[in-house]
């Protein structure tokens, strides 16, 4: 996406999966005197410019905290202008995500969404399908405990059933049955604005993920902050439990995705 006269640096171990926590729209508008909805505005631009950078880098999937289940309790206003703002950002993206090849893909409590939220979505989903780029997974009206209560919920049945058996249910079964199935867990986790927790974030999906806290606020996050951000997690050694020596023994690097 990067023109020949804007080369990305050289980083010597980029992430697979980027999975990001956008926080610091509404405390951006207040700094600027602007109404909240103006800084999530803000925030699908600069989520515009870190899908390119990204998409520049290599890196194969960035999941994007949208919005969670959490996100209901907020005042009604605020989340009906969200809520119109995902329509118009997703219809207005995708002539974009296409002309990119992303593919765009979705996780969360669907049923939840106005139907116009849904419609988009779905749109947008059917016709990047099949794009072979970067894939951009919203998170929305997502937690990691719904997703969790929900996938033990769809194993009792299976075992009611008769389908399997309690001793069947292990990890990858667990894995196959979340919504992340089929895609590769985070390797690198981003969250701007200061804050320094996860959020009911991909709880289970980051149990080996390098986590990035930075206080820029989101709609300030930019290519040469996500260039910074993948520089620290180039520089960490990641040994899933083993000792630096067996690290070194393998031949292994720090780009593991186990």
């Amino acid at each position: 996406m990067a023109s020949d006269n804007e080369k990305l640096p050289s980083i010597a171990s980029v992430p697979r999966h980027i999975a990001l926590v956008m926080d610091g729209n509404g405390r951006w508008a207040k700094m600027r005197g602007k109404e909240r909805y103006e800084g999530h505005t803000a925030g699908v631009d600069a989520l515009r410019v870190v899908l390119r950078a990204a998409a520049d880098y290599g890196v194969e999937y960035l999941t994007a905290y949208t919005f969670s289940t959490e996100n209901w309790n907020r005042p009604e206003e605020e989340v009906r202008a969200l809520m119109g703002l995902f329509v118009t950002a997703i219809m207005n993206e995708l002539l974009d995500l296409m002309e990119n090849n992303v593919r765009l893909l979705a996780i969360g409590d669907f049923d939840r969404l106005p139907e116009d939220v849904r419609t988009s979505l779905e749109q947008g989903i059917r016709k990047t399908a099949g794009n072979t780029g970067l894939s951009l997974v919203l998170a929305l009206s997502y937690s990691s405990r719904w997703e969790l209560t929900d996938t033990a919920r769809r194993l009792a049945v299976q075992v009611r059933d008769g389908a399997i058996a309690p001793e069947d249910i292990d990890e990858a079964l667990i894995s196959g049955q979340l919504s992340t199935s089929g895609i590769p867990d985070p390797d690198l986790f981003i969250r701007t604005g200061g804050e320094k927790r996860i959020s009911n974030f991909l709880m289970w999906q980051m149990a080996y993920t390098e986590l990035v806290f930075t206080d820029t606020l989101w709609p300030d996050f930019n290519a040469d902050c996500l260039r910074q951000a993948i520089e620290e997690y180039s520089s960490r050694e990641r040994r899933f439990g083993k000792t630096s020596e067996q690290i070194a023994l393998s031949g292994t690097n720090n780009k593991l995705n186990l």
